[in-house]
């Protein structure tokens, strides 16, 4: 992944290349609001502008690199329309270019929940409250969590919690879709995000 100082070098690029789309039409496909010049896009719930001046988080606030990476990616990858077709559930390790970063996808986001949340249960089910998630029914697993990291790219946490035969296990699935929007590198940091969130509360 890549560190500080070259996120701050990706940034100044991306809004370079910002200025050469048309944001107000990118709203649509995206499922984003186009508004002050720039698009209003909910990331788990909270809402950060993207221009080409700047991308900013809740009331104007800096974000993180990583966020302003994934907003990036996520308006200059807009496909024209929305995927047609079958857009089935799958697992961070099904897509095909997610090889490189699997260990890095695990470790931080399945592993982490997990390790954080085991034996918490109604804990995991509050902090996840505030991120916006719909709780679903599931005759499989503890909790099951729907998310959007972003519009258009949905997020299912699954969540058994640990017993006295198993420990704490987690599952985070995609739609296939998600490839249309997000690339993989992106992807995984949706991932960690959402984990963060979480433990922190923020």
């Amino acid at each position: 992944m890549a560190r500080a100082p070259v996120f701050t070098e990706i940034y100044r690029s991306y809004l370079q290349q910002l200025e050469g789309v048309d944001l107000a039409r990118r709203a649509g496909p995206l499922g984003v609001t186009f508004a002050d010049g720039g698009l209003a896009i909910p990331v788990y719930g909270k809402v950060h502008h993207l221009s080409a001046t700047a991308i900013t988080g809740p009331d104007g606030r800096a974000v993180n690199p990583a966020i302003r990476v994934i907003l990036a990616r996520y308006v200059l990858d807009c496909p024209e329309q929305p995927p047609v077709g079958a857009d089935p559930l799958m697992s961070y390790r099904e897509f095909a270019d997610a090889a490189p970063l699997l260990s890095y996808f695990t470790t931080n986001t399945n592993k982490t929940i997990e390790t954080h949340f085991s034996g918490g249960l109604e804990h995991l089910r509050n902090r996840a409250r505030t991120l916006g998630a719909v709780e679903l029914t599931s005759g499989t697993h503890d909790l099951s969590l729907r998310y959007f990291a972003v519009p258009r790219v949905p997020v299912l946490l699954n969540f058994n919690d640990q017993d006295d035969l198993f420990g704490a296990a987690c599952s985070v699935l995609y739609r296939q879709s998600a490839k249309y929007y997000l690339d993989m590198e992106c992807l995984a940091m949706t991932g960690t995000l959402l984990a963060g969130w979480l433990i922190s509360g923020d």
